[in-house]
């Protein structure tokens, strides 16, 4: 499914929910079983990770989950065809999480045309500067790729703006500077501030990651976001975890976040 299509549609979540999966933590069959349990849960999109040897925006959480997937073997074209199967029979949006090296030794256009044949909806790939990323967003737009693109708090509004006019599928906003990773009290009043300025910069659906962990957090952001992504918390929830017991923490993972709906 299409972002636009996925935002547009009814969710029986506020914010709309965004999580991510590394794809092989701890194998294909339990990420599998688990992206099909989000999406049952009302999940909008579903961040899919591909594992990655220097993964410089994640935190200690999903990079060690990535690690665990390369030593099982997981490669990219594993998680091609996992997203095949799952692509037509889920109604979340699936978006490809990597970083440019994979991409590039993959190709940028292999990549894009494989990805789009299997269904993907969207790749980010968060160590792609904006004056960097022009080419791979003209190449994924030809396959009907959607690159989101990624805005800092540090981010100066005039580029933060044409962040988000280059962006495409929806704008990701990071909570905090730094990597990826649960916070137990993370400040939003400097993500309220930028919120505002980008709302009147682009049309694009807002969503909101790097932090967000607790059923009080996504209720703290809830008026703010069109969605909120949330990654080592539920990656953390599911340590150790496989097959039905992975799919039963799921179900209580996404209940207890959203206790508020």
């Amino acid at each position: 499914m299409r972002l636009a299509d996925a935002f547009a549609a009814e969710s029986k979540r506020r914010p709309k929910f965004i999580p991510y999966v590394m794809a092989g933590d701890p194998n294909l069959a339990t990420t599998e079983a688990v992206v099909r349990a989000l999406a049952r849960n009302g999940a909008t999109a579903i961040e899919l990770g591909i594992p990655y040897g220097d993964p410089l925006a994640d935190g200690p959480t999903i990079a060690a989950a990535g690690a665990r997937a390369l030593a099982a073997g997981v490669t990219i074209e594993d998680v091609l065809a996992l997203v095949a199967r799952l692509a037509p029979e889920i109604s979340a949006s699936i978006v490809l999480f990597t970083y440019f090296n994979p991409l590039d030794r993959y190709g940028l256009e292999r990549f894009a045309r494989d990805a789009a044949g299997a269904g993907a909806a969207a790749v980010i790939v968060p160590d792609i500067a904006l004056e960097e990323s022009e080419e791979l967003r003209e190449i994924f737009a030809r396959h009907g790729i959607d690159v989101p693109m990624l805005v800092a708090p540090s981010t100066p509004p005039a580029r933060a703006a044409k962040i988000a006019a280059a962006s495409s599928g929806f704008l990701y906003i990071v909570s905090r500077l730094g990597v990826t990773g649960a916070a137990s009290e993370p400040d939003f009043a400097p993500m309220r501030r930028q919120v505002a300025a980008l709302r009147a910069a682009t049309d694009l659906p807002l969503a909101l990651g790097f932090g967000v962990s607790r059923p009080e957090h996504v209720r703290a952001i809830a008026a703010d976001v069109d969605a909120a992504i949330v990654g080592s918390a539920f990656i953390d929830a599911l340590a150790g975890l496989s097959g039905e017991d992975a799919v039963a923490a799921t179900d209580r993972f996404v209940a207890e976040l959203f206790a508020h709906d």
